[in-house]
């Protein structure tokens, strides 16, 4: 499914609020709490589907509270042209958790997880057999100090002009 571009307006941003604060609400209790329309929270939040805005439902999982109480970032430098490879080979390793491609003197930015030190250690030294990594560094994480967070950044979003819901005020 292809993505487009959106603009969010004021009823957009209260829908992704309300689904935010209320994770398990349906379709009727987003329409309640936003005060407009069911078939117009459905349809909004299609679109935002469509657009990639709403990239998923999957649960957020807390790795520390599963068992997996050490977390580290790893930055790698990678051979040139390599980054499918290590990407492929990033992919293979479960305590990866996510990895970006970077500018600067590092080209990968990674997150792993373990559920001790040996496991960490673990984790390091196979992301360090990837042919294509030519050097690593990590830092442990010892406590989050601002969690994984979007509504923040979006609030900062002039919405794209007014609601065309008729029902819906901005409270």
């Amino acid at each position: 499914m292809g993505r487009t571009e959106t603009k969010l307006d004021e009823l957009d941003l209260a829908i992704l609020a309300a689904m935010h604060e209320y994770q398990k609400a349906g379709i009727l209790e987003l329409s309640r709490r936003t005060r407009v329309a069911r078939a117009t929270v459905q349809s909004r939040i299609a679109r935002m589907e469509e657009a990639g805005v709403i990239a998923s439902y999957d649960p957020h999982i807390d790795v520390t509270a599963a068992g997996f109480d050490v977390q580290a970032f790893v930055t790698l430098e990678i051979a040139q042209g390599a980054l499918d490879a290590v990407a492929a080979d990033l992919e293979a390793i479960p305590g990866v958790l996510e990895a970006y491609a970077t500018t600067g003197s590092q080209d990968v930015l990674c997150r792993i997880g373990a559920d001790s030190h040996a496991g960490l250690q673990a984790v390091l030294l196979t992301i360090d057999h990837s042919a294509a990594v030519a050097r690593s560094h990590s830092v442990i994480v010892l406590s989050t100090v601002v969690a994984s967070r979007t509504l923040p950044l979006l609030r900062t979003l002039t919405p794209a002009g007014t609601s065309k819901a008729p029902a819906y005020r901005h409270t």
